[in-house]
């Protein structure tokens, strides 16, 4: 197993991934607050000290998914490898965790695009797994999940007819808590807003430049708020999008 930086769950087995996505943190532009709190919390973590299971949430596209690899990449000599869970798999967790326990190895789950339905088994296992059953948990072994939702699971309309009044004050109800418990088993939450226009041009000449078109003209700055503004969304997703057609359709 120490060869191989990644791995996936598939089919009840740890399957080493070859071609693992390089990301590196200085290519990630407009969450250095979110960089910073991830990066401390990992380097806790492979320096075999006290670290917490991470929350990554907020808008699509942001840097949420992005930031779990660059983390991997930049801790991987000291340790660190990724195991990839799918959601409806984590009600395998004891089976995933049972071979990484006691290893030298530090490893991080990484759950991506979080959301389950209140009945959904794997959401009896991840709260197991955040905060421990009968088992003691593997001390080299984390969570870090990504998203959308703040509190990972659908909100729905009739949570908030749950609401009601103790002494002046508005408490919510059953379904509502059993929602925001889940997220609270978390010890790190880190939000992802939507990028600011600049932040999002910055992300843009940035991919540019990656892709060895440097210039920079107040024609391709129009054009690449023209191509978020059909999209409904300035995120680096879309930024690196644009790069690329761009850089395509220019290419020598």
């Amino acid at each position: 197993m120490n060869q191989h930086l990644a791995y996936r769950w598939h089919q009840r087995r740890l399957q080493p991934i070859e071609f693992v996505h390089r990301v590196s943190l200085d290519e990630l532009l407009g969450i250095e607050r979110q960089k910073a709190a991830l990066e401390q919390n990992t380097r806790q973590f492979v320096a075999r000290k006290p670290a917490n299971h991470v929350l990554l949430t907020g808008s699509r596209g942001t840097g949420k998914s992005s930031i779990v690899k660059a983390i991997l990449n930049a801790f991987a000599p000291q340790g660190l490898r990724l195991v990839e869970l799918a959601v409806h798999d984590l009600i395998d967790l004891p089976d995933v965790v049972a071979p990484l326990r006691g290893r030298e190895e530090r490893f991080v789950l990484y759950v991506d695009d979080f959301s389950v339905a209140t009945n959904d088994p794997a959401l009896t296992a991840l709260k197991t797994a955040l905060d421990g059953g009968i088992e003691e948990p593997p001390e080299n072994v984390l969570i870090y999940a990504t998203s959308n939702r703040r509190h990972l699971m659908p909100e729905m309309k009739r949570d908030n007819e749950e609401y009601h009044w103790i002494d002046d004050e508005l408490h919510p109800g059953e379904s509502t808590e059993e929602k925001i418990s889940l997220s609270e088993r978390f010890g790190l939450w880190l939000s992802f807003p939507p990028f600011t226009q600049e932040q999002y041009l910055d992300v843009v000449r940035l991919h540019l430049a990656k892709l060895g078109h440097g210039a920079w003209d107040e024609e391709t700055e129009k054009l690449a708020l023209r191509w978020a503004l059909n999209r409904a969304s300035r995120s680096g997703r879309v930024a690196r999008q644009f790069a690329r057609d761009w850089a395509g359709r220019h290419a020598g």
